[in-house]
C-alpha cells in the first residue's frame, strides 16, 4: 500500500499556488502599465459572487471538466489529442438532431442521444488513431486538421437539417421535446438558476476516470505505454491497439462535452452553441496535472475566472478579455512551476538516497568487527 508522502504533497501543492501569484504579479503589472485600476480589477475578479454566479460557476466548470477528463486520457498515454474541440462539435451534432426527432420517450431519448454523441465522437478521433498507427502521422497534425474540417463538416449538415423559424435568422436543429429537457437542480439556496442535471455525468466520469487508469491492469497498461513503449512491449502490451483505444476513448468522452449545455440549456445545436470548449480543455488537463481531483479544481477557477470577468466592463472600465491573459499566465507558470518542483523533488530524493547509502557505508565496518 502505498503511503502519502508529505514532501511531495507539499511540493505538489506549491506549484499551483506559485502559478497564480507568477499570474497576479504579471497581471498587476500590465494593469499599470496601461494605466488601468488594478484595485478595482482585483476587487471585481476575487469578490464573492452571488447564488446567481455561483451557479454559472458550478456549470461552466460542469463542461470545463468533461473536457478536460477527454484531454487527460490521452495525455497520461502521452497522446497530445488536439481534436477534442471538433470531436465535441460532431458529437453534440449527431446527439442533437437524434434527440430531436423524438424517436423516443423521455429520459429514454437522453440516454440514447448520450451513446450517440459518445460513438460520433469516438468514430471522429478513430481517424487520427488510425492514421497514427497505420500511417505513422502525429496526432497532433491531423487532429488540428480535424478540427477544422469537423467545423465545415458540422457547419454544411447543419445548414441541411437546420429548424427555420420565421422571422429569425437564428440557424439551429429541432428543439429536443420537452420530455428530455433537464430542469436542473435546485444546489444553490436564494439562486433564480439551476445546476446542470448532468452534473452527475461528470461526477461519474470523474470516478471512471480515476477508477480506470488507476485501479485497473488496462489503466496500468495505457500509462505504461505513455511513459516508455519499448517497456510496454516488453511487458506483452501491444501499443498500436493501445493507441486506437486511448484516442478512441479520448474522443468518446469529448462526445459528453456539450451534453449539460444540449439538455440543460440551448435544447438545440446553432451557430450560438458554445465553443473552444476541447482547447480550454486542454489547458485545464494541464493545469490538473491530469488528475481527477485536480482537474476539478482547475475547472472550477476557470470558470470562477470566466464568471467573475463578466462585471469588469462595467465596475473598473476595463474589458473582460483581461481575464485571458490571467488563464493564460497561469498555465505557462504552472507548467513551468511543475516541472521546477519535479527537478526539486528529484534533488531531493537523490539527497536522501545518498544520505542512506552513506550511513549504511559507516555501519558496515562495525557490523563486521563485531564478536560473533
Amino acid at each position: 500500500m502505498n503511503r502519502l508522502n508529505p514532501r511531495r504533497i507539499l511540493l505538489g501543492l506549491s506549484a499551483p499556488v506559485l502559478a497564480l501569484i507568477v499570474a497576479f504579479v504579471i497581471t498587476s503589472i500590465i494593469l499599470v502599465l496601461f494605466g488601468d485600476p488594478v484595485r478595482e480589477v482585483w476587487s471585481t475578479i476575487l469578490k464573492a459572487p452571488k447564488p446567481r454566479q455561483t451557479v454559472q460557476i458550478i456549470n461552466a466548470a460542469t463542461v470545463y471538466y468533461l473536457s478536460a477528463i477527454a484531454v487527460a486520457v490521452g495525455f497520461r498515454m502521452n497522446l497530445f489529442n488536439i481534436g477534442v474541440d471538433g470531436q465535441y462539435r460532431v458529437a453534440v451534432f449527431a446527439a442533437a438532431v437524434f434527440a430531436g426527432q423524438a424517436w423516443l420517450p423521455g429520459f429514454l431519448n437522453i440516454i440514447v442521444a448520450i451513446i450517440v454523441a459518445m460513438v460520433a465522437g469516438g468514430f471522429w478521433a478513430s481517424i487520427a488513431a488510425y492514421l497514427k498507427v497505420k500511417r505513422g502521422v502525429s496526432e497532433v497534425i491531423s487532429t488540428i486538421m480535424l478540427n477544422a474540417i469537423a467545423t465545415g463538416v458540422v457547419s454544411w449538415l447543419l445548414l441541411k437539417v437546420a429548424d427555420r423559424k420565421e422571422g429569425s435568422n437564428a440557424i439551429a436543429t429541432k428543439t429536443i421535446p420537452e420530455s428530455s429537457q433537464l430542469e436542473g437542480l435546485k444546489l444553490i439556496p436564494g439562486a433564480t438558476n439551476r445546476v446542470y442535471t448532468l452534473i452527475v455525468l461528470a461526477v461519474v466520469v470523474g470516478f471512471l476516470y480515476w477508477f480506470v487508469l488507476g485501479r485497473t491492469r488496462f489503466g496500468f497498461d495505457l500509462r505504461a505505454t505513455g511513459r516508455s513503449e519499448s517497456a510496454a512491449v516488453a511487458s506483452g502490451v501491444n501499443v498500436p491497439r493501445m493507441v486506437m483505444t486511448a484516442m478512441i476513448a479520448s474522443g468518446a468522452l469529448a462526445g459528453l462535452i456539450g451534453m449539460p449545455l444540449l439538455f440543460g440549456q440551448d435544447h438545440n445545436y446553432g451557430t450560438t452553441f458554445q465553443s473552444g470548449l476541447g482547447f480550454a480543455g486542454i489547458a485545464i488537463a494541464l493545469l490538473g496535472r491530469n488528475n481527477a481531483i485536480g482537474i476539478a479544481f482547475a475547472s472550477l477557477l476557470w470558470a470562477f475566472l470566466d464568471i467573475q470577468s463578466n462585471a469588469l466592463q462595467i465596475t473598473a472600465g476595463v474589458a473582460q478579455e483581461i481575464v485571458f491573459i490571467i488563464q493564460g499566465v497561469i498555465l505557462f507558470a504552472v507548467v513551468i512551476a511543475y516541472e521546477l518542483i519535479r527537478r526539486t523533488d528529484k534533488r531531493l530524493e537523490q539527497q536522501r538516497v545518498a544520505r542512506e547509502l552513506a550511513a549504511q557505508r559507516k555501519a558496515q565496518p562495525a557490523t563486521e568487527g563485531a564478536p560473533a
